[in-house]
């Protein structure tokens, strides 16, 4: 892993807050993490091992952990720093100082926000995906005798406003630690890659979370920082991917790229340069098994009261985008595709997937996805009926 090669390579390591996996944190000098999800309000964090609870809200401490790392590292001495924080994922909660900042705003309906699904059968299954089915118990106080519209309404405005300001709490907390590398001197020589592990819907398609191959959950933000070697200012257009972030870091911090990361380093793009060959197409691969993530170690570990590890039922899937172009392959469902003209149709709310039109096109992203399927060896199990079946008997 990059941390592991850059502490190798004389970096001083450390991850601060969310963690979500089984495993203990490997190549880090210094790790503070949430066992599993965690709380917001006075959670327990593992210190290097050791289990503590702790006062306050958990974006403000793991903040706090950050910043003593950074404090406790030689002005001379190389860092690195995962700084990862739990909101804004669900249960929404917002710190009490933001609780209130949208009480007076309405927030725009998305222009899907009452998709019909017709022609889309796997997304009309999809009934965990839509909020006001799944979120409805998360909200005491959601009012009686509502109509179905008011309801869905009502509940689209709680949970996407408690969002939002749980993401405040995030950027406020972001300016702190930029504030210190700024007062210390750290900025122009400091990396700065801000991004997520998701997208997210936000009531497109009558959904929150995330999983499906829809641009509300494929594309993901990021945010590049490093004064001294990038030029700021600029929105950069091709196609990146999760996988690239290791062999950036790895490529700027000068330490040799494994041949195994199946990435490719941004600098050249990130310092205004050429990059011939770049990638023209994107893959994306989802497989549904959080059924098993209830008896990981940590989820026992974490908030008790932290029902949602059950199945999402969201069938297993994998895709293909180009720049105008999607094709999705539901591969657990039998022959079932899914193709979107995403110029023509930039909400995805039409299948034309066996439209004439679309024939050629089809069979030539058809080919782009094996090729990445074989390229990123992700050949999926060897008899996608026997995920059906499974699928089927969990739900």
């Amino acid at each position: 892993t990059f941390p592991v090669l850059l502490q190798q390579a004389g970096y001083r390591t450390a991850v601060v807050g969310k963690w979500h996996l089984p495993q203990e944190p490997v190549g880090f000098d210094y790790s503070c993490i949430l066992p599993g999800q965690g709380l917001y309000v006075d959670p327990d964090f593992i210190e290097n091992g050791v289990r503590k609870t702790y006062t306050g809200y958990a974006t403000d401490l793991t903040t706090d952990f950050a910043l003593e790392f950074l404090k406790t590292t030689s002005p001379d001495e190389p860092f690195l720093l995962v700084y990862q924080h739990k909101a804004p994922h669900r249960p929404f909660t917002p710190a009490d100082r933001h609780a209130h900042l949208l009480a007076d705003v309405e927030i725009p309906y998305p222009p899907s926000f009452n998709d019909d699904y017709a022609t889309r059968p796997i997304a009309a299954e999809a009934e965990d995906m839509k909020f006001d089915i799944s979120l409805a118990g998360d909200y005491p106080d959601l009012p009686p005798n509502l109509s179905p519209e008011e309801r869905k309404k009502w509940i689209f405005q709680r949970f996407v406003g408690d969002h939002y300001m749980a993401v405040v709490g995030v950027d406020e907390n972001l300016g702190r630690v930029l504030e210190y590398l700024d007062q210390n001197g750290l900025t122009d020589d400091t990396l700065i890659m801000y991004t997520s592990d998701n997208g997210f819907f936000l009531g497109e398609h009558g959904w929150y979370d995330k999983r499906f191959m829809y641009e509300p959950s494929l594309s993901v933000p990021l945010v590049v920082r490093y004064p001294r070697m990038i030029p700021g200012g600029r929105v950069e257009d091709r196609m990146v991917l999760n996988v690239d972030y290791a062999p950036t870091i790895l490529d700027f911090a000068g330490v040799p790229i494994p041949a195994s990361m199946q990435g490719a380093s941004l600098r050249p793009m990130l310092e205004g340069g050429a990059t011939p060959g770049w990638r023209q197409s994107i893959y994306y691969s989802y497989f549904e098994n959080s059924w098993a993530i209830r008896h990981l170690k940590q989820e026992e570990m974490a908030d008790p009261s932290f029902q949602y590890f059950t199945p999402h039922r969201i069938g297993p899937h994998r895709g293909v985008r180009t720049d105008r172009h999607k094709l999705i392959e539901y591969w657990g469902e039998g022959d079932y595709w899914e193709f979107f003209d995403l110029q023509a149709d930039p909400h995805e709310l039409r299948n034309s997937y066996g439209d004439p039109q679309y024939a050629a096109l089809i069979e030539e992203h058809k080919r782009e996805l094996r090729r990445l399927q074989e390229q990123y060896q992700d050949l999926g199990p060897a008899e996608p009926a026997a995920v059906t079946t499974t699928r089927a008997a969990t739900g």
